[in-house]
Parts: C-alpha cells; structure tokens; sequence
C-alpha cells in the first residue's frame, strides 16, 4: 500500500509474516517493533520514531486484543481507524503493518496464556481495577507477537508504566532475545497524556481530564517535601475540587511496582487511575533517580 509519504506494506496473516521475517532473518538488518491496538496518535508516532532512528527495519503491529478487554461493551467500543493508522505509519516510515484478524492470531484450540505473577496484581490489575485478567490477555499476546516478529528491540509506552514493566518482567524470565525499550509519554499542551481513549471524551469531559496532569504535578510537588503519603493525599485533594476520586493513586517503583515510602528512593513514579466523562484514563510521572525532579513532562 502506499500512503502519506511512502509505502508500506500490509500484511494480515500469520504465514505472511512468518515468511518475511525468515527472508530477514537471513540479513544482518535490525528489526523494531511496535504493537498498538490501533488509533495511533502522537504518543505511538514517537514509539515509531524511535524504532525508525534506531533499526534498519520498523514494524507496527495493529490488533485490538479481545483477550485483555473484561467488558464486551469496552471492546466495541475501542476507536478504530485503520485507513489513518496506515497513514501514519507511512509518515513514520514504517516498513512492515501487521494487523491480523482474531482468529489467526488464537486459532480453534488455542489454550495457552502468559502471566507474570506480583506486577499484575496492584495498580490496574488489582481486584478492584481491571484485574489480573487484563494483564494476562496482554502478556499473552506480546509473547505471541514477539515469537512471531522476533524483533531486536520492542518499543513501549511510559504512560503504560505497569504494561511496560510486566513485559520488561516476562522478557527477562522466559530469556526473549528482544530488548524492551520504554519511551517517555508525550502530552498535550495543557498536559494531557495522549490515549487513544480521549477520542471518547465529550467537549466537556476534555477540558475536566487536564486535572489528571494537575493532580500529579501537585502530588510530585509535597511528596518531594513531605514524602510520598502526603503527596498522594495532596493529589487526592486536586481530584476532589473537581467531584471525582481516582481508582488508585499510588507511588511505585518504576521496575518493580513496590510501594514507596521515602521520595529519596531512586525510580519511582506516581501513577493513577480515574474515570472521566465515562472514561477510565491512566497516567503517572516519573521521579528521575537520585535527583527528585519530575521526568515525566
């Protein structure tokens, strides 16, 4: 297909990209993947920016994940736009789009799931979260894309912070050959994290979300004073002005999702969870190690 600014090509099979991948195997040529679930936006464009300055050979997957949905309505609703989504990876300079249907991907029979136990179970795969499940789905289908792409390098997120660290957990532990890379989240200019799911914000549901961003800066600012306990209260605080309480506001490390209770501890974040608008969106800022400064604008 060509598109935009070059030409990508698109394939939708299994067998497809398995026969690519073997040619490439043959080449001395470093291979970059980016999974997506679709409606890129600027946030996935700097995972495909990174990829392309990086590796010889970028690919980008496109597959909205039933496996990590837990509500049926939640997956209808996932925005898609595969017509732009292509255009973007031509702009991005994309070699290879690899956007499969379900049934190629989990086959009749298909009866095996990954799961990393102690990262998915606080923040969004707490009980009252999401749940493990969700993270199984995930954890799932990335070491099926990744056995299926073998790439080098395997770029994610920081906005998913627990996503990001559950697959750097599963990589290290089952010994994949790819290295996960973690790119820091691009926002908007009032400080939004850029998600697919704002595209379902009502005009009224956008302009409350910039409290998110706020709560965080807020709750960075006294935790770096008065430690991470006053902190999340403070953000507490900013979310209440506003009628809304968050699904969990926390403090983390950033590897391994332990619980923080001194901010002079080195790679923490803030991370929250809350619904806006009908909404459920998820942020945090990282505390860059050693120097209690944020790192996450």
């Amino acid at each position: 297909m060509t598109t935009g600014s070059g030409t990508v090509q698109v394939v939708r099979s299994v067998a497809e990209l398995e026969g690519i991948r073997e040619e490439l195997r043959g080449t001395e040529r470093t291979v970059g993947f980016v999974p997506t679930m679709g409606f890129l936006h600027d946030g996935h464009a700097s995972l495909l920016a990174a990829a392309r300055a990086q590796c010889d050979f970028v690919v980008l997957s496109i597959f909205v994940n039933p496996k990590q949905f837990n509500q049926a309505s939640d997956l209808e609703g996932y925005p898609r736009d595969e017509e732009r989504d292509l255009g973007i990876a031509a702009e991005q300079g994309v070699d290879l789009v690899f956007s499969p249907e379900a049934d190629d991907l989990y086959p009749e029979g298909f009866a095996t799931s990954v799961e990393v136990r102690g990262l998915t179970d606080v923040l969004c795969g707490s009980e009252d979260s999401r749940g493990a499940g969700h993270f199984r789905g995930v954890t799932t289908v990335v070491a099926l894309l990744l056995n299926l792409v073998d790439p080098d390098v395997a770029y994610f997120g920081q906005k998913d912070a627990q996503q990001a660290a559950v697959i750097g957990r599963m990589v290290r532990d089952l010994a994949f050959r790819t290295r996960v890379a973690v790119v820091p989240t691009v926002r908007e200019p009032d400080g939004l994290a850029m998600s697919s799911r704002n595209a379902r914000l009502s005009e009224a549901g956008r302009q409350t979300a910039v409290v998110v961003p706020r709560a965080l800066e807020r709750a960075r600012e006294v935790a770096l004073s008065e430690g991470p306990a006053a902190g999340i209260e403070a953000g507490r605080a900013v979310f209440r002005a506003e009628g809304l309480e968050p699904e969990y506001l926390e403090a983390r490390t950033l590897s391994g999702l332990r619980e923080v209770e001194e901010a002079s501890e080195d790679d923490w974040m803030l991370a929250v969870a809350v619904e806006v608008d009908g909404v459920r969106l998820i942020d945090n800022l990282p505390v860059e190690a050693g120097t209690g400064k944020g790192a996450g604008r």
